[in-house]
Order: structure tokens, then C-alpha cells, then sequence
């Protein structure tokens, strides 16, 4: 016998796909771009450079599963950071908030910032290896994308503590 309850199921905490969307685009980013590039690339690819000349190769085989694979660790380890965390606010019975769910938004994107950075050195060793084309240094980018994500940070843990002072403001009026 199936009995239907007509409350409705609370999700307090719950794990929501927004709090890792980031991380699972770039790792379906980076296999499309794979798939795209495969059949251009030479056997041996050259994946390390000095002065714009390669200095390192290595099989195309062996390039791929390294940056695809890192790209699916950091989609993973978002994930799985993200649910422990909701999880464990939903068993300590945390309130859930706009703050709670932001925090975590961010908290799980954040694995974002290395993963662009790899997107790009992984676009910059495809179109070395199929066309001849360097792209800016992958310094150059990876400050750019962490200032940019510092900025971001910056921007949210103020927007943070003002809404925790709101609410201890709202809740001294009461």
C-alpha cells in the first residue's frame, strides 16, 4: 500500500545542480574541443614551449587523458565538496538562506578558475599541434582569470556581510 502524503517535503540544504554548473560545462567544454581536435593532431604532440619553439612532447593519447582527466577531477571534487557540504548543513539543521545558497554557488564554482585556465592551455596545445597558431602565454591568462576571480570573491563576500548585518539588524529590531 502506497500512502501519499499531501505535506510538502522541505529541501533545507538540498544539493542543487546551480552550485557545480560551472565546473560540468568546462569538463563537457573540454571533451567537445577534444573531439573536435583529435583527428588534427599529430601523434607526438608538443605540449610544453619556451620562447613560442616546443620543448616537450608526448603521445597524443597521453596529452588528452591528462587534460581531460584533470578537467574531470575538478568537475568531481566540486561535486562532491559541494554535496558534503549541503549535506552536512542539511544534518546540522542549518537554516537556509539567500547567504547559505550563495555561499555555496560560489563555493562549488570556484573550481571554475583552474579549470578555465587549463580549457585554455589545452586550446593553446591543440592549436599549436593542428594549425601553428600560439596564443598568449598561459601566464598572462591565468593572471588575467584569477584577478577576475578575485574580483568575483571580492564582490560576494561583501555582498555576504552585508546581508548577515541586514539580518542581525532585522533581527535587533524584533
Amino acid at each position: 500500500m502506497v500512502v501519499i502524503s499531501s505535506s510538502k517535503t522541505e529541501n533545507k540544504g538540498a544539493f542543487r545542480w546551480i552550485y557545480v554548473v560551472l565546473p560540468i560545462s568546462l569538463f563537457i567544454a573540454a571533451a567537445i574541443l577534444t573531439a573536435v581536435f583529435y583527428a588534427m593532431l599529430p601523434d607526438e604532440v608538443a605540449y610544453r614551449f619556451s620562447g613560442g619553439e616546443p620543448t616537450h612532447v608526448a603521445g597524443r593519447g597521453g596529452v588528452i587523458a591528462w587534460v581531460i582527466g584533470l578537467q574531470f577531477v575538478f568537475a568531481l571534487i566540486a561535486f562532491a565538496i559541494t554535496y558534503i557540504v549541503t549535506g552536512a548543513s542539511r544534518r546540522l539543521e542549518v537554516e537556509e538562506t539567500e547567504l547559505s545558497r550563495t555561499l555555496f554557488t560560489v563555493m562549488g564554482n570556484l573550481m571554475a578558475l583552474p579549470q578555465i585556465i587549463l580549457l585554455f592551455a589545452m586550446l593553446d596545445i591543440f592549436l599549436y599541434n593542428a594549425y601553428q597558431i600560439k596564443l598568449i602565454p598561459i601566464w598572462v591568462f591565468a593572471v588575467v582569470v584569477l584577478a577576475l576571480g578575485g574580483f568575483a570573491l571580492g564582490y560576494y563576500f561583501v555582498r555576504a556581510i552585508r546581508q548577515t548585518r541586514r539580518q542581525q539588524t532585522n533581527s535587533l529590531r524584533e
